[in-house]
């Protein structure tokens, strides 16, 4: 069982490794690989819920996280920017898709086009919160992710609500989503389509320069 432990152990910590989750400390990190895969994820899931949304009676319910409009920066793009001007570590993320994942599933949310960027940015920033030494406040990560500090807290609150709070997240689960998110690396499977996303400049002052489109639901 000991040998068995060790290399159990030595597997997870080469997909650690792989995913980027030990580049933490650099004075000017690479964009992890993670942020690809997780990127690609969401890109499938978003076309595979809007495909089953168009072709069936199955009606999306609208809540506080649909903008009436998609927004216009590619998942990939919008997660580099979140890493590059948030500052928060490569693991925020493995656990930020984790907490994603517990809400859609608590609040039967369809991830759209219309709703992934703001889960994304909120989910992040909790994320940041919990496991983080250091974060940032809600003001700024609002001005990150191209939305006003009003509506970020609102989101917050829902999000934590939809979670019930339940932040902690095992050791074992952790590990268990980046096994998962190692596995789609080898899926390899192309999108047909780009999901779009907010215009964030990439020169922004301390006013709301953002044009995301407003939410469609309260």
């Amino acid at each position: 069982m000991g040998t068995l432990a060790l290399e159990t152990e030595s597997v997870i910590s080469d997909i650690f490794r792989s995913l980027g989750l030990k580049e933490s400390g650099k004075e000017n990190p690479e964009i992890p690989r993670v942020l690809r895969l997780l990127s690609s994820l969401l890109e499938r899931s978003v076309q595979k819920n809007e495909i089953l949304l168009e072709n069936s009676q199955i009606k999306d319910v609208l809540t506080i996280f649909h903008g009436s409009r998609a927004p216009s920066l590619g998942i990939q793009q919008y997660l580099d920017r979140i890493f590059k001007y948030a500052c928060c570590s490569p693991s925020c993320f493995v656990l930020a898709h984790i907490y994603l994942e517990r809400f859609i599933q608590r609040k039967k949310v369809h991830l759209t086009s219309l709703n992934v960027h703001r889960l994304v940015i909120t989910s992040v920033m909790v994320a940041a919160k919990f496991i983080d030494d250091a974060y940032f406040n809600n003001d700024y990560y609002a001005r990150v992710g191209g939305v006003s500090t009003k509506e970020l807290n609102r989101l917050e609150m829902k999000f934590l609500f939809g979670l019930d709070f339940r932040l902690y997240v095992s050791v074992e689960a952790f590990g268990k989503c980046c096994s998962q998110l190692e596995k789609e690396a080898a899926l390899g499977i192309p999108i047909e389509r780009p999901i779009l996303a907010c215009r964030i400049r990439e020169s922004w002052s301390n006013t709301d320069d953002s044009s995301c489109a407003s939410t469609t639901a309260t």
